[in-house]
């Protein structure tokens, strides 16, 4: 039986990232490797994390990359809609590593077409027989085919503090947990605030074993 490897919110630490995978202990082609989302904003390297996860799933099959809040936020910007809170949320950070001006009109012709399509393809969700990884969380008390995608990246207290009602443990990012994980009934939460000079932290399961850098 495989084993998976959940990577918590990136949020553009290149370097962060790549001390991680050197790391992990990966047998590619038996375990599955889970990014939770939020690979950009904020930090100093949005295009480079994006160009090292799908170097990543250009070699391995058994990756799986989830659609965060900020992929979300940066998608609307690409459109003009909802700028101003892609900007106040670390935007500006993207877009320079991009080589984007904010003032940009054809923004999604200056990104790579990869990039553009790996945005835009982003899965909401990942379910195994024991798991769910999801970015933000579910809506307690409603059947997973019935969760709004808008509470999926963006839910916070509402899910984490109450009983989610899934029979599934829960692994999620999103919300940063300073210094160690977040593990409650069912439920890991595995944001601990890299771009904030906290830990980036994978999950491996089942052995329900933390790596840090």
């Amino acid at each position: 039986m495989g084993r998976y490897f959940a990577i918590g919110d990136i949020h553009g630490c290149l370097d962060k990232l790549l001390a991680l995978m050197n790391r992990l202990d990966v047998h590619w082609g038996q375990d599955t490797v889970v990014f939770m989302g939020d690979y950009i904003d904020r930090g100093p390297d949005s295009k480079g994390v994006v160009d090292c996860v799908l170097d990543l799933r250009r070699k391995h099959e058994q990756i799986v990359c989830l659609a965060g809040n900020h992929e979300s936020m940066f998608l609307n910007y690409l459109d003009h809609r909802e700028e101003h809170i892609f900007l106040c949320n670390g935007g500006r950070d993207t877009l320079k590593s991009y080589g984007i001006s904010p003032d940009e009109q054809n923004r999604r012709a200056k990104l790579p077409p990869e990039h553009l399509q790996f945005f835009e393809t982003l899965l909401p969700c990942y379910e195994t027989e024991n798991y769910l990884f999801v970015h933000a969380g579910v809506r307690p008390g409603i059947p997973m085919n019935l969760q709004d995608p808008f509470d999926l990246i963006w839910i916070r207290h509402e899910f984490f503090m109450s009983d989610h009602g899934l029979k599934k443990t829960v692994v999620f990012g999103h919300t940063p947990f300073r210094g160690e994980p977040f593990v409650g009934e069912r439920m890991i939460g595995i944001d601990t605030g890299a771009v904030y000079g906290g830990m980036l932290t994978c999950l491996e399961l089942p052995a329900m074993r933390f790596h840090q850098v």
